[in-house]
């Protein structure tokens, strides 16, 4: 397939540029463990706390800028996930899962250091960060919370809302507002490209997350063995335990979807759609 060219919508141009990275970023690290239901409950907690740090710092630079001509579009404000980050991160504690001591990867603090730097500097390279996270998200969340939740013994809905958008129909309408959005930025051709370049460091700068986590120790006796308060964990589920077999790969949480199969095409939760 041919890369589309200057004047191709901005969604195609960042899904042909990005293919190969996006590849990499699923299978990287914790992520191709956490598919694997390989991943423990304290490194994958400990990837949630990353997650929570930079959606912090993306949306409160996505709300600063929100009168920008190529943030406004974007109409970002329904898909933000710190809120719910939190509200997980906070679960993972109660349930034993995670250390509140403990300190961001290196890999997660640089990712905040660049999001700071174009909050100060270029927030048009902000789109690139929304593209990857958030439409990533939308594809990915619907198949992986039920992973997560039966890897690490969580309730149903306990611990996962940062994967929770609505209805499957939801989930479609909200992905297709976002590539039209996208598509219809009012950039300059040195600012489309600059987008572009900014989505390649992005998954780049999540393959160095991925692989750091996965290369942590395992959790401590004490934060392992810590009993969770009633009605926290789901029965008879011990953490780590691979999850059912699953028909598809769903898409990473962490990285935007793959290419779509068709022109158009925006399911919601499928493996192998490609942007």
């Amino acid at each position: 397939m041919s890369t589309p060219g200057p004047a191709a919508r901005l969604s195609a141009r960042l899904r042909a540029a990005t293919r190969t990275m996006h590849a990499r970023a699923e299978r990287a690290g914790a992520m191709a463990l956490l598919l694997r239901g390989a991943l423990d409950g304290a490194r994958y907690a400990r990837l949630v706390r990353a997650l929570h740090a930079l959606y912090g710092t993306l949306e409160g630079a996505l709300e600063r800028h929100a009168a920008h001509p190529a943030i406004a579009p974007l109409d970002a404000a329904p898909l933000h996930r710190a809120d719910a980050l939190a509200h997980d991160l906070a679960a993972l504690r109660e349930a034993g899962l995670a250390d509140a001591r403990a300190t961001l990867p290196p890999a997660a603090l640089a990712y905040v250091a660049r999001l700071a730097e174009l909050d100060a500097r270029e927030p048009v390279r902000l789109v690139a960060h929304a593209y990857v996270r958030y439409l990533g998200d939308l594809a990915g969340g619907q198949a992986l919370a039920p992973i997560v939740e039966r890897a690490f013994g969580l309730a149903h809905g306990a611990a996962t809302r940062f994967y929770a958008f609505g209805t499957r129909e939801a989930v479609a309408a909200r992905t297709a507002s976002l590539r039209a959005a996208l598509d219809a930025l009012p950039l300059s051709p040195a600012e489309a490209d600059a987008v572009v370049d900014e989505a390649l460091d992005a998954f780049a700068r999540h393959v160095a997350l991925f692989e750091e986590i996965a290369a942590e120790g395992a959790p401590s006796a004490q934060i392992a063995t810590r009993d969770a308060p009633s009605g926290t964990r789901a029965p008879a589920v011990a953490p780590g335990a691979p999850a059912r077999p699953r028909a598809q790969r769903p898409a990473s949480p962490a990285v935007a979807p793959p290419a779509a199969r068709s022109p158009g095409a925006s399911s919601p939760a499928a493996s192998r759609t490609r942007r």
